[in-house]
């Protein structure tokens, strides 16, 4: 894909793995926002913040996957957590599952998630 990051000394550099924002040309494919429920079982892949967000990124990519695409064909993410004092164990985590241009995110603390989770992740690639 021909993801362009988008940068500016006009707006405040981006603090993580993520740019401020992308140019991408093609199909949109639009996952839903991820929990980390391992598929084989049906539930949480662990309790902890680091093995909830492994697991709702790997469903996200073999959600991309089966659709054609990739994590490099991310453009944008929503991460949402219920304790935002987690935001830099999710961050190292998240790391791992993208390399440069790094999609745009956004990142929310909420007051709860469907059956307790901590995160849940959304995604947006092109193709």
């Amino acid at each position: 894909m021909n993801n362009r990051a988008v940068t500016t000394v006009n707006a405040p550099a981006a603090i993580g793995p993520y740019s401020q924002a992308v140019a991408a040309e093609g199909l949109s494919i639009n996952v839903s926002g991820q929990l980390p429920i391992d598929p084989a079982t049906g539930e949480f892949a662990g309790d902890d913040i680091a093995s909830q967000t492994r697991q709702s990124l790997t469903n996200v990519k073999n959600i991309l996957a089966e659709a054609g695409a990739s994590m490099a064909d991310v453009v944008e993410t929503t991460v949402l957590l219920t304790d935002i004092a987690e935001f830099g164990a999710m961050n190292e985590v998240y790391a791992e599952f993208f390399s440069e241009p790094f999609p745009a995110r956004a990142a929310f603390q909420v007051v709860a998630l469907p059956k307790g989770a901590k995160v849940e992740i959304k995604a947006v690639a092109r193709v």
